[in-house]
């Protein structure tokens, strides 16, 4: 009976030391383990996953923790917190939970984080669509963005294909090639994001115009709805934006209007309509970033991610309503950009008009093609401008900073209202 005790008592110490072992990273891989890692990471997010913005963020978090094999209780996600002091309130609650890296995902959190990345210098701050810390310099402060206009420029190729269809199926003329677009506010990141769009589809359709209206806010599913229903009553016949909410896309299925939507699909919800969706993948972005902290390495201040390292990307092309040969199009321009032939912002491709009114920062030759422009890289409370931007025939968005500072107004685009 002893020799039996004796052996039960063995085999439990046993397959104690086993679960103990285990519990430390003993039996996993000699690398990548969250616990051999050593750190937990924490993001900040304006909405919740009800946000196709956030919810880009809150997937590419998961994603990166998970191929860093970061376990699910080694990162916090705080959603719904507001661009005020409680996104400094969030940032401290996740140092006091022992995050080393945290990252936050909207415009107005920047000088909260700039805040906590004061107070707690042990620990690094990541900011995407940032402005501020090539000039605020500390060490543990970093913005990120990617060269999206290259994936709104793809975006738009489909639009100007689908443009093209109805053209050539009597739909409409081509002097009826208006596109509507649903913007948040007049910032450098929405006119930069709707511009190379434009850019795109009117490289397809040479008679493509655009309307742009605002609606003052990221997320109003009521307001981006009402203001794709205006722009479709104002003759657009296409319909994108860049508004965080299901408003626009709903409000196309329900007229039949093509949309090209943006941050994801939305082809679940609008199978007739929806074309296709750029988007930024943030999950390089944060690998990199949270590899760097692991390792004690620097962080870049500015840190641009492009299609090259997959960082912007598009949806699958939803055949059922874009134009036949969508796809290859798309593919066939996103590998030029690659090469360098084509170039999003190329100042041969646009005009604009200078006036005491607007780009009174810009100049011009004789056809109204841009020669220069003193764009608001280093940001400072009166926005003065300070780089000159236009360099090798084209306007060099994401060069200076990772966050665009393209906010010229060029000819073919009307803006209906503005929404500072």
């Amino acid at each position: 009976m002893k020799k039996v005790l004796g052996l039960l008592l063995g085999l439990i110490m046993v397959f104690a030391c086993t679960a103990m072992l285990t519990s430390c990273g003993g039996s996993g891989s000699e690398e990548g383990s969250s616990d051999d890692a050593g750190i937990k990471v924490g993001f900040i997010c304006l909405h919740d996953e009800n946000s196709t913005y956030d919810l880009n963020f809150i997937n590419a978090a998961k994603d990166a923790c998970k191929e860093l094999d970061i376990s699910e209780e080694n990162y916090l996600i705080k959603t719904n917190i507001p661009e005020d002091q409680q996104c400094y309130e969030a940032a401290a609650e996740l140092v006091d939970a022992g995050c080393g890296i945290i990252f936050a995902d909207s415009f107005g959190h920047e000088d909260y984080m700039i805040q906590a990345a004061k107070e707690f210098p042990d620990v690094q701050f990541c900011h995407s669509t940032g402005t501020r810390a090539h000039t605020e310099k500390l060490d543990n402060y970093h913005n990120a963005f990617a060269a999206i206009y290259e994936g709104r420029y793809l975006a738009g190729v489909a639009a100007g294909m689908k443009l093209n269809e109805m053209i050539e199926k009597g739909d409409i003329t081509a002097e009826e090639a208006k596109i509507g677009y649903v913007g948040a506010y007049t910032y450098a990141e929405v006119i930069s994001g709707y511009t190379s769009f434009f850019l795109g589809a009117r490289e397809i359709c040479p008679s493509a115009t655009m309307d742009v209206t605002f609606t003052g806010s990221w997320y109003d599913e009521a307001a981006e709805k009402e203001a794709a229903n205006k722009l479709i009553d104002g003759g657009c016949v296409l319909i994108s934006q860049h508004a965080d909410s299901m408003g626009a896309p709903t409000a196309c299925e329900k007229a039949k209007v093509p949309n090209v939507s943006y941050n994801g699909s939305t082809m679940d919800a609008c199978p007739n309509t929806f074309i296709v969706s750029s988007r930024i993948d943030w999950t390089p972005y944060y690998k990199d970033a949270i590899t760097k902290a692991i390792n004690k390495e620097k962080i870049d201040a500015d840190w641009v991610g492009t299609l090259d390292t997959e960082s912007v990307a598009l949806t699958e092309v939803n055949e059922n309503a874009a134009a036949e040969g969508t796809q290859a199009k798309i593919d066939e321009m996103k590998a030029k950009i690659s090469a360098g032939e084509v170039k999003v912002f190329d100042t041969s491709k646009f005009t604009v008009t200078v006036d005491e009114k607007n780009n009174v920062n810009a100049k011009v030759d004789g056809e109204g093609h841009l020669t220069s422009y003193m764009a608001d890289v280093d940001t400072d409370k009166d926005y003065k401008p300070d780089t000159e931007a236009v360099e090798d025939g084209q306007f060099s968005e994401s060069k200076f900073r990772s966050a665009p500072y393209f906010d010229l107004k060029i000819d073919g685009i009307k803006l209906l209202d503005t929404k500072m």
